[in-house]
């Protein structure tokens, strides 16, 4: 095997005091004055991101960071929660359950654990004398943990706890046979001004008084969104389950949500034609089983770096920001439905993470919480992570606490994009546009809601003599619909707020007006807050893409005539133009007539490893964009 070239990764400290170089920092001894300089200590790390602990040269603005991973996910399946944790009110059980994972002991956790961590390593410095000692530590003890160990032990036994727990100190014949580190990160990053996701190692030797000094620059894995053109690997979903389903301060009209029966069915023939497999149900708490959405409770991050032979992937899931207001009696209460994620799915290779604010809000306002209200743009030219999107308002706005979170865990590689959603009933992005493939030469565009084509094909259905049909049961006829003045203007007013929504999305991505899809939405005001505005029939964008060339749509019960369905109609042709097949889901009952649709009422853990490795791209700016009506 040829030898692999090593180079040392190490600073003088002058280096500490200006900017980092791009290129994998020289050694330099750093003698006590008067003395000669004593053997120096190589701290090699993967620098060039091969998989190889070797501090090669690398290209971009990460160049001379060595990467490591958030720690957080549950390698042994050793947090529990108990069933009383998922009704309890207050916050007091999101707590303790988030706080328990991998990183939270001092010790790895078997295999899987070993090789969650990054690896720096020590070569042997055989001519120190006796009395050598090596002191290591790190300027962020609170968001790493160093593990070391002896060159050539490989179980992860052999790891100790170095820092924080330990004091640092390395030993004399240590030093003279070598040590592996690992290297596990603590927290993500949660707020990019606090702590942006860097840490400096150093090692100092001393031996008969002189000094010398190695350092290693490393950066957190960011959290990067999924995007909608990966497929599918597992898809999530709820199911009805025993018991009321609900508290009685937040009450879900009788009957509802009903006709499960009909949507995991057609979700089911959706998976099965794309090739993924059969979605997974799951039921709530007696409780609770009627917060149904999916979606809405968390968005799938990953982070991964590079690894012998490839890339090592956590899937980070991020906790939606709702907080309930459960009545007088009860303290602020986190999502409760959102603990199913620690016991369901966190685990091997998966971490939950959460950051909200324990205050008392208004339901309205607590919707833009949600993760229906978070989507992500596919990489395209000047952003080769994508980017962030999400929704707020000038009134109704999400947390703060947990903006930070969104906007920071990416560390600037997927720079947000918001939109207006405040004149919308439940305020969330989805409502109204969704990311599909597009025969473009960036591979994809936007499908949007269109409420003038909806009215253009009621007309149509009216003059074809179908005016006397209803869209679905319950609803007026289509003659009532476009005699309704009240709704007619209410649509024309949606119409106007996506016009605005559109043209941020056209001026963020450079896409033109003539590659957008459109496809047909009726919308109306709302009986509660007729300032605000919801999707009267289901609405198409709002759906899951399985793959790039697959869509669960939800099936519009637009007018038929002549046996056809004019707004399924108008969805297949403009979205069979970018190569994209549609199957409806019947969601009437189960998620539309309360306020969502198919994606509202599904989740999905994609295949990333298409944008996995994000430290092959320049990152040149870090800086968050300004965020519209105060963030």
């Amino acid at each position: 095997m040829p030898a692999r070239r090593i180079t040392a990764v190490c600073a003088s400290v002058a280096t500490l005091t200006g900017a980092w170089p791009l290129a994998a920092p020289v050694h330099a001894a750093e003698p006590t004055p008067g003395s000669t300089a004593a053997a120096t200590p190589v701290l090699l790390a993967d620098t060039d991101h091969d998989g190889e602990v070797n501090a090669g040269p690398a290209g971009g603005d990460a160049a001379g960071e060595a990467v490591f991973l958030p720690n957080l996910d549950d390698s042994e399946r050793r947090c529990r929660v108990a069933d009383a944790d998922l009704d309890a009110p207050g916050g007091a059980a999101d707590a303790r359950l988030a706080a328990c994972d991998d990183a939270a002991d001092a010790r790895v956790n078997g295999e899987p654990d070993a090789a969650d961590l990054a690896r720096l390593r020590l070569p042997a410095m055989p001519g120190l004398g006796d009395a050598a000692t090596g002191l290591l530590s790190v300027d962020a003890p609170d968001k790493v943990r160093i593990f070391a160990r002896r060159d050539g032990d490989r179980l992860p036994s052999g790891f100790r706890p170095a820092l924080p727990e330990g004091d640092g100190l390395l030993t004399a014949a240590e030093l003279r046979a070598g040590l592996e580190f690992g290297v596990e990160g603590r927290d993500v990053v949660r707020d990019a001004s606090r702590w942006d996701g860097r840490v400096t190692i150093t090692l100092t030797v001393t031996d008969h008084g002189r000094r010398s000094v190695a350092r290693v620059r490393m950066r957190e894995a960011p959290l990067l969104l999924q995007n909608d053109l990966q497929p599918a690997v597992e898809v999530l979903a709820g199911k009805p389950g025993t018991g009321p389903g609900s508290p009685p301060a937040l009450p879900f009209p009788d009957g509802l949500p009903g006709g499960w029966q009909e949507f995991a069915r057609d979700l089911r023939g959706a998976t099965h034609a794309a090739g993924v497999r059969s979605p997974r149900f799951v039921a709530g708490t007696s409780q609770w089983w009627k917060d149904t959405w999916w979606q809405d409770i968390f968005e799938p991050t990953t982070a991964t770096m590079p690894m012998p032979g490839g890339v090592r992937t956590m899937r980070v899931l991020v906790r939606s920001g709702n907080v309930l207001d459960l009545g007088e009696a009860s303290a602020p209460t986190p999502r409760p439905m959102a603990r199913l994620l620690f016991r369901d799915l966190r685990g091997p290779g998966v971490a939950v993470v959460q950051q909200l604010t324990l205050t008392r809000r208004d339901h309205l306002t607590d919707l833009r919480n949600s993760m229906g209200n978070v989507e992500s743009l596919p990489p395209y030219a000047g952003h080769p992570q994508g980017r962030l999107l999400y929704g707020t308002g000038r009134t109704r706005r999400p947390d703060p606490a947990f903006v930070r979170l969104l906007t920071g865990m990416g560390q600037g590689l997927q720079p947000p994009v918001v939109l207006d959603t405040g004149w919308l009933l439940v305020g969330h992005v989805d409502e109204t546009m969704h990311v599909v493939r597009a025969r473009n030469a960036r591979g994809w565009t936007l499908m949007i809601a269109d409420p003038r084509m909806a009215a253009r094909l009621l007309r149509r259905a009216e003059a074809a003599g179908a005016g006397g049909t209803r869209l679905f049961p319950g609803s007026p006829t289509v003659a009532g619909l476009l005699g309704d003045r009240a709704l007619m203007a209410a649509n024309d007013r949606a119409a106007g707020h996506i016009d605005a929504q559109l043209d941020t999305m056209l001026a963020a991505t450079g896409l033109r007006r003539s590659e957008i899809v459109r496809v047909p939405v009726l919308f109306s005001a709302s009986e509660a807050e007729p300032s605000l505005l919801k999707a009267y029939t289901p609405g198409i964008p709002n759906g899951l893409s399985l793959t790039a060339r697959e869509f669960a749509a939800p099936a519009p019960y637009g007018p038929v005539v002549g046996g056809h369905d004019l707004f399924r109609r108008a969805a297949r042709s403009a979205l069979a133009a970018q190569g994209v097949h549609v199957r409806w889901v019947a969601d009437l009952s189960w998620a539309h007539l309360l306020g969502g649709e198919v994606h509202c009422a599904t989740n999905a853990l994609r295949d990333t490893r298409s944008t996995a490795r994000w430290w092959a791209y320049s990152a040149r700016s870090t800086a968050l964009l300004t965020m519209p009506f105060g963030g």
